[in-house]
């Protein structure tokens, strides 16, 4: 049987960095960048621990500006 996981795909130039999805997240699996900031200037959120994700999209669900798109692959 097939495992699935869950990929995060952010539009860093959308995201303001509200924490909104950080919070969300069940498996803490997004955060927001530490360093990096988009061409706005916001810190953005990324996806930190690969391998966690089960996809879920309460991250996306809670995104005020759409820009999280929530992929689930199909691991062997």
């Amino acid at each position: 049987m097939a495992k699935i996981k869950g990929a995060i795909v952010v539009d860093t130039e959308r995201c303001k960095g509200c924490n909104l999805c950080v919070v969300a997240c069940p498996l803490h699996v997004i955060s927001l960048t530490a360093k990096e900031v988009n061409k706005k200037g916001y810190t953005f959120a990324q996806q930190v621990l690969e391998d966690t994700c089960n996809g879920c999209a309460s991250c996306a669900t809670v995104c005020p500006d759409g820009c999280i798109s929530v992929y689930k692959v199909k691991q062997q």
